[in-house]
């Protein structure tokens, strides 16, 4: 075993496993993927550590338990459609599309669009479109998707991109104020209305352009 199997199997052990991701089909998606691959090459050596990795500009990748958990939270299936907003350098894309029958990944950086293609030509996966453009409003060109996942935390979930979800759509993301703790929280759209859940707290950074708007004062 390389070093660096060695790390994604101490990643699956001592981390994923021990904080309740037990979905057998998470967890392989985990394993098949080269995480070292999708980050800059001064980050290879800590691509499997156990906190958010700092890509740059204010970006990070989101740490793999938190990532782990939300993805399992969303119950993808194999006909779902996915949305990644903010997807950055494409890890959390790439898990998704093993899971799930094709994956949109929103990003506004060239650069991290471009690792993440490489990375992805590198593990074969064909199923992720990347798509440049701001991700404030989501992928509404290519809406309704049956799942949304932000790759990073977010002040609140944008209704404009809430709304993009199918009828039985999941989306999954860690919502923090700017004065709180954020909160891994799961939403489901069932008769157009959207239904929160907390699954467990999380100190993922914010995704520029995803903080609280400021309140108008007369």
């Amino acid at each position: 075993m390389s070093g660096y199997e060695a790390a994604r199997a101490n990643m699956i052990e001592g981390q994923l496993r021990p904080n309740t991701v037990t979905d057998e089909r998470v967890i392989a998606a985990f394993w098949a993927l080269r995480r070292e691959l999708f980050v800059p090459e001064k980050l290879h050596g800590i691509a499997y550590a156990d906190r958010d990795l700092p890509l740059g500009g204010g970006r990070y990748l989101m740490a793999p338990m938190v990532a782990a958990r939300l993805i399992q939270a969303l119950e993808i299936k194999r006909a779902d459609t996915a949305l990644v907003v903010g997807a950055g350098v494409g890890y959390e894309a790439a898990v998704i599309a093993q899971l799930a029958r094709s994956v949109v990944a929103l990003e506004d950086d060239a650069a991290f669009a471009r690792l993440g293609r490489d990375a992805l030509v590198e593990h074969r996966i064909a199923t992720v479109k990347y798509v440049e453009g701001s991700a404030a409003q989501g992928g509404r060109t290519r809406s309704a998707y049956d799942v949304i996942f932000f790759a990073g935390a977010i002040a609140e979930i944008p209704a404009e991109i809430a709304a993009q979800l199918t009828e039985g759509g999941r989306l999954a993301a860690v919502v923090k104020p700017a004065d709180g703790v954020g909160r891994a929280t799961l939403a489901t759209r069932t008769g157009g209305i959207l239904a929160y859940r907390v699954i467990f707290d999380a100190a993922t950074p914010l995704l520029p352009g995803f903080t609280r708007k400021p309140a108008f004062v007369f």
